[in-house]
């Protein structure tokens, strides 16, 4: 990274004047660079303690003193944030202009609260019944969990630190050396007015020693500069090092590999119930079928009466075993599911719940079928739970897609207190959202509601659009 170039004149004494303007130049960046670095945190500085000595004075006689400085007191996060990221937009522009390097601006788009059906605003966690209450707390969040506010935040920090050791030093020298030099070349006397102060040695020396300090600043702000532009580039662009995106990989690689074990596992788990189901329900009633209608051939001329009972019996037999083998398909994938989508299951499943349950579906077309199943799956495990463990009257299941996301929150009334680590299905239901890299987020306070939202990306397959409202 260069500093910018001053155009060349020839022989030694352009050489001279193109080092010269070249170090003027870095030193007019150095103060600037002086003045950004200090403004910034001085009027935050000013701000925290005009508003702390305010408030930590006592009582005041009039309050809307106190009040204004407790709002100031309470806003200097806001303005921490502008400030800084203020600051890096004009370090941002000053690194395009002095170096030729364009730093992009990555801070998130603050995205727009979603109104549903029942004109609730959905922030993406929860709901709010105003539309600027979630349009607040959506900047609010996007703004914290930015990774690009709190790197505007250390630049303000490194900014200082940056300045304090390499533009600071350079400008003092120039500074220092001027005002020894100016010092004894003129002096002022109050009736004789200026002249030439030389007449002593000393004072030649301390002249000369102005001279080689300003020539020292000169020399010295081009190269601090330099190591500036280095330190600015590296604290703006995380890809300069790389060492966010490697870290990045990393955490992706070993979320997968986890994702990956608990995928394997939860289906070697599931072929082996099904094979425990089968082997001792529908096999063993098969089985036993077997055998009565050997017996039953054995009986038909003897005893005709005892060959119908037994007859009879292997009937009811087989019905049951039909049922059973209805019912393991069902628990692997039911066919309301297959046949009618996500929405349809959902409120079959409300249908069956103990609770009154009422399901909201917005969805323009279907889900892929793995997403469609796990999304079932998760659904039926918490409805279960808010029957067992919350003791809730009422569940509402909301069924949403947004921005490449199927989005299903559910509420309930019960006692909250939900936790994963108190086990009722959440780990399951965790692991079961990871295989497709799924995310789930609770709440749930002592004394309830209790909010399950669980988001999952997919993609849509057909056209067809679903969008209504129904009670369990």
């Amino acid at each position: 990274m260069v500093s910018p170039s001053v155009p060349a004149a020839g022989g030694w004494a352009g050489r001279y004047r193109e080092w010269a303007a070249a170090g003027l130049l870095a030193q007019r960046q150095c103060l600037q660079v002086a003045v950004q670095a200090t403004a910034g945190p001085f009027v935050l500085f000013f701000w925290a303690v005009a508003s702390l000595a305010v408030l930590l004075d006592g009582p005041n006689d009039d309050l809307r003193i106190s009040l204004v400085a407790l709002v100031g007191l309470a806003a200097w996060p806001a303005g921490l944030f502008w400030v800084s990221r203020y600051n890096s937009a004009v370090s941002k522009r000053r690194a395009d202009a002095w170096y030729g390097v364009v730093i992009a601006q990555r801070h998130r788009t603050i995205p727009v609260p979603t109104q549903d059906e029942r004109g609730h605003w959905w922030t993406g966690h929860s709901y709010y019944r105003q539309r600027r209450v979630a349009e607040s707390v959506l900047f609010v969040r996007e703004v914290a969990s930015d990774p690009e506010t709190w790197r505007d935040v250390r630049w303000l920090v490194g900014n200082g630190a940056a300045a304090a050791v390499l533009a600071i030093p350079s400008l003092a020298l120039l500074v220092f050396g001027a005002v020894t030099a100016a010092v004894q070349l003129l002096e002022v006397y109050s009736n004789r007015g200026f002249y030439l102060a030389t007449e002593g040695l000393d004072q030649i020396l301390q002249f000369v020693v102005g001279l080689v300090i300003i020539g020292l600043g000169l020399a010295v702000a081009p190269p601090a500069m330099r190591l500036y532009g280095e330190w600015m580039h590296r604290a703006l662009d995380p890809q300069v090092s790389g060492k966010l995106e490697k870290a990045r990989l990393t955490k992706r690689v070993e979320h997968l590999t986890t994702t990956r074990a608990d995928a394997v596992g939860s289906q070697a788990a599931e072929l082996r119930r099904i094979e425990r189901d089968l082997h001792d329900g529908a096999q063993a009633r098969l089985v036993a079928i077997g055998m009565t209608l050997g017996t039953i051939e054995h009986l038909m001329d003897s005893d005709p009466p005892a060959a119908r009972q037994l007859l009879a019996d292997a009937r009811q037999s087989s019905a049951t075993a039909l049922q059973e083998l209805r019912d393991l398909v069902r628990g692997i994938h039911p066919p309301v599911l297959a046949e009618r989508g996500l929405g349809d299951a959902v409120r079959a499943l409300a249908l069956d719940s103990a609770q009154n349950t009422e399901v909201t579906v917005s969805l323009p077309a279907r889900p892929e079928a793995p997403v469609e199943a796990a999304a079932y799956f998760c659904v039926s495990e918490l409805l279960a739970n808010a029957a067992k463990h919350s003791r809730a009257q009422q569940v509402w299941v909301d069924i949403l897609f947004r921005a490449g996301q199927l989005r299903i929150t559910v509420t309930d009334d019960g006692h909250g207190g939900a936790a994963p680590e108190r086990g009722s299905g959440l780990r399951g239901i965790e692991r079961r959202l990871g295989t497709f890299d799924g995310a789930l987020s609770l709440s749930s306070p002592p004394g309830g509601p209790t909010t399950i939202t669980m988001e999952l990306p997919c993609v849509l397959s057909s056209p067809r659009t679903s969008i209504s409202s129904e009670k369990a």
